[in-house]
């Protein structure tokens, strides 16, 4: 998927895995801070097994992830986390490698997943979770106009404690007509 001219999604590929375990290793201590996982990451076989076991996944809750490129490099994973299709919602999950942060990456990308996931999915409401201390992904769903529905307490465990999570939603309707107010902006502007 074509984000814009500098982003492409492509989904999640077993030939990205050497590159994908590479990139998370020369930013463990970044991307550590906020992904249990990380830390414990030790070979790029690991990497692969996470591709095989969410591509060739049939459970009823599977996983939609994709990778990020800018400019042709690797640069993170979104996520659509164990998409229920029988009461039509999912999880958003996202990182960024650290040298990328702070260019709408990421702001770029859940928009063409949002679009993704309530066009072609079909899906009605999607949730953020972010560590409470972890401020600049807490930021993404309040700039997609995600509501905020509360504290999930001690809702992950991280770096051997537990972290209360920030929990955001968003509806199918509230993304259409956030989008609707976009484009007759666009409109009345051009």
């Amino acid at each position: 998927m074509k984000v814009d001219n500098e982003i492409s999604l492509r989904k999640l590929s077993i030939h990205s895995a050497e590159i994908i375990f590479n990139k998370i290793r020369t930013s463990k201590e970044h991307l550590g801070q906020w992904l249990p996982w990380v830390r414990q990451l030790t070979a790029v076989e690991e990497v692969e097994d996470y591709i095989k076991q969410t591509t060739d996944s049939v459970c009823p809750k599977k996983d939609h992830p994709f990778e990020i490129w800018y400019k042709n490099d690797f640069a993170g994973i979104i996520t659509l986390k164990e998409v229920d299709q029988m009461n039509r919602k999912s999880e958003l999950g996202y990182w960024l490698i650290k040298e990328y942060e702070g260019k709408g990456l990421m702001i770029r990308s859940c928009e063409v997943i949002l679009d993704y996931a309530f066009e072609m999915l079909e899906l009605n409401k999607i949730q953020i979770k972010c560590s409470v201390e972890n401020i600049r992904s807490c930021n993404i769903p309040k700039q997609l106009k995600f509501s905020f529905e509360g504290i999930e307490r001690e809702g992950e465990l991280l770096q051997n404690r537990f972290v209360d999570l920030k929990v955001y939603s968003l509806l199918k309707k509230e993304w259409m007509r956030h989008h609707a107010a976009v484009e007759k902006n666009n409109r009345v502007y051009r």
